[in-house]
């Protein structure tokens, strides 16, 4: 059997992505699901990788993408918790997203309730591993602390604000638009600052009665890190998920306040950090907190443009997706 997918044969810019419509369909090996794809999220890191930028690079030729949603097609030897025709999500593939069909390992994929679209579990992967991740493994946040997000409205963003909302935590956001600003508003942050005006800084400092953010969970560290700095309050984290270049700081700005800056790496999980964060994740659904926000959507053949838009969109608001 043949499918559509997405094919990167060099690393380069986004143009270098073209859809190839004799890739074959795997059969699913042991302890492997073969999904049938309805949607695919889209990640900043995606583009590092097909740039051939990022420190890890897949052999090519190579379909890019971790976060699928859709409805298993067939089940490889040993696997019980699924079967064909149930409706999942995954963290990971084997064949990548990118395409009408993927393999993935059973233990990077996980139900997806009734009541959120296969849009939405799209949206899921990456960006509420990484907020979890971020918040708890990394920043070791604790209920009633004062939590920024800084660069709130894209995909990472809205989680971290739902998963720090249900968590206690008082929220604070950021985001260039007014339509993303009410986005993070609508998605539990407390208060929500336009990070284009020169000022924003001062407000937030006023917001928290001059007491400063106990974590902040950076999407532009090579913007925002020095302004960071100055922002946290005694023992703050500032905890860099994203960045896209180089910045300068001065290193005493860490030392008064006992700061610290942490990077995040999603791929340096370990399968109890997976286990606890996917259960704390899987509870948010049934609860209803956790409600991926899906912003644009495109068909594979629009893959260049979406990896031009989420490096360039003049503001994120929500989680890009593939429909299939």
């Amino acid at each position: 059997m043949l499918m559509r997918a997405v094919r990167v044969l060099q690393f380069g810019g986004p143009d270098v992505l073209k859809v190839s419509s004799d890739v074959p369909v795997l059969n699913p090996e042991d302890n492997q699901v073969l999904i049938k794809v309805h949607a695919c999220g889209i990640n900043p890191v995606e583009t590092y990788v097909r740039s051939g930028s990022f420190a890890i690079k897949p052999a090519l030729p190579y379909t890019p993408g971790s976060d699928v949603a859709g409805v298993i097609e067939r089940t490889g030897k040993g696997v019980a918790a699924f079967k064909k025709g149930d409706r999942v999500f995954t963290i990971g593939t084997i064949t990548g997203g990118y395409a009408e069909y993927t393999t993935a390992s059973v233990d990077t994929v996980y139900p997806l309730p009734d009541k959120l679209s296969f849009k939405q579990g799209a949206a899921i992967g990456i960006p509420y591993f990484t907020a979890y991740r971020a918040l708890f493994n990394k920043a070791r946040a604790k209920s009633g602390e004062r939590v920024l997000v800084h660069g709130a409205s894209g995909g990472v963003g809205i989680a971290t604000c739902q998963i720090a909302r249900a968590y206690g935590f008082k929220v604070f956001g950021t985001a260039g638009t007014v339509e993303g600003m009410n986005l993070v508003l609508r998605n539990g942050a407390h208060e929500v600052f336009n990070h284009r005006e020169d000022n924003y800084i001062n407000k937030i400092k006023e917001a928290t009665g001059g007491q400063g953010v106990d974590v902040i969970i950076e999407m532009l560290s090579n913007v925002n890190l020095n302004s960071d700095l100055q922002l946290l309050s005694y023992g703050g984290r500032v905890i860099v998920v994203g960045a896209r270049g180089p910045v300068e700081i001065n290193p005493r700005d860490t030392m008064a306040k006992e700061s610290s800056i942490i990077g995040v790496g999603l791929n340096s999980s370990t399968k109890e950090d997976w286990q606890e964060s996917s259960a704390a994740l899987l509870a948010g659904m049934e609860v209803g907190w956790l409600n991926p926000l899906v912003g644009p959507e495109y068909p594979l053949e629009k893959a260049s443009q979406a990896h031009k838009d989420i490096i360039h969109s003049s503001g994120a608001s929500g989680k890009m997706v593939f429909v299939i």
